[in-house]
């Protein structure tokens, strides 16, 4: 099936919503592990009452069902380095690491698909790098979350890489409901291992006020709706034109971050070039990309 102009326009939109996440990981009191087990469980819920109300089998063969919910452990450490990045730098800094997600894709994608890596992707690595020491060295008091989200954006680069095999066998929200399912029992298994290496301030699970609300947007409008509708377009879309569509999520979200919360959200000007050598770089991988498969000679026929 080909891609529409609507499929496009969807795909911004999906962006723009994501691109709010890290500043609803801001607004939730709740610690990242914690925010994550509720948004999945949230969305899991949600998803099983959609089958429910449209009485449809949610069952897959448990071979598949065993593959998805593995996948779902990934996008759960996902999610909880994405929010801890956030919680211990900005919500810039962190989106400001996911702009690396479809770099991460250009490395990830021909190893699981056993292609050759190709020489521009190498070069184009080398840039975001040097973006990364740019922005390292003049916010060194951000080296932790930076780390945590360049972390995440390679889980982010994993899953998508997957999620575009599953998405021509099952329907989106069945690998919605299986991926979130693996992602809130994931968050269970972790909580051991954070309370007793990670945090000493143990578990924080009891919501303040308007956490409530926001978890439900988090969960229903960023997850459940969000997660569907960009699984169901991996059937249109490569994953390499989603995410690089995605790395416009910290144009949108940096944005969003400074109007909401102002000042505590603009950083220097060596950060903003930093951020725009990995957006160029991003930028000009379609380019490179398109000129490398027309300088191939065509083979003839005869």
């Amino acid at each position: 099936m080909k891609a529409s102009i609507k499929d496009y326009l969807m795909l911004h939109l999906i962006v723009l919503i994501w691109g709010f996440t890290a500043i609803l990981g801001l607004l939730i009191s709740l610690p990242s592990i914690e925010l994550v087990f509720y948004r999945t469980l949230i969305a899991s819920v949600g998803v099983a009452g959609i089958f429910l109300f449209k009485k449809k089998s949610i069952l897959l063969p448990f071979d598949q069902m065993i593959k998805v919910v593995l996948v779902g452990f990934v996008i759960g450490l996902h999610w909880i380095l994405f929010f801890w990045s956030a919680r211990v730098s900005t919500a810039s800094v962190c989106l400001a690491g996911m702009a690396t997600t479809s770099l991460w894709t250009a490395f990830v994608e021909p190893i699981f698909n056993r292609t050759k890596i190709k020489w521009y992707e190498v070069a184009l690595g080398l840039m975001v790098i040097s973006g990364l020491l740019v922005i390292f060295s003049f916010e060194s008091g951000y080296w932790l979350g930076l780390s945590l989200a360049l972390a995440a954006a390679f889980l982010a680069a994993v899953f998508s890489v997957l999620n575009s095999n599953l998405a021509h066998k099952h329907s989106p929200y069945q690998i919605t409901f299986y991926e979130m399912a693996g992602a809130c029992l994931f968050s269970l298994l972790f909580m051991p291992i954070y309370t007793n290496f990670i945090s000493s301030e143990g578990l924080k699970l009891n919501w303040e006020g308007y956490d409530w609300f926001w978890l439900f947007i988090l969960g229903g409008i960023c997850t459940v709706y969000a997660f569907s509708v960009s699984v169901e377009l991996m059937k249109r879309l490569t994953v390499f034109s989603i995410n690089l569509t995605i790395n416009l999520e910290p144009v949108y979200g940096i944005i969003l971050a400074v109007l909401i919360f102002g000042e505590s959200e603009k950083m220097t000007a060596q950060f903003y070039l930093g951020t725009a050598i990995i957006l160029v770089s991003v930028l000009t991988y379609p380019v490179l990309n398109f000129w490398n498969k027309r300088r191939k000679p065509v083979r003839s026929l005869g």
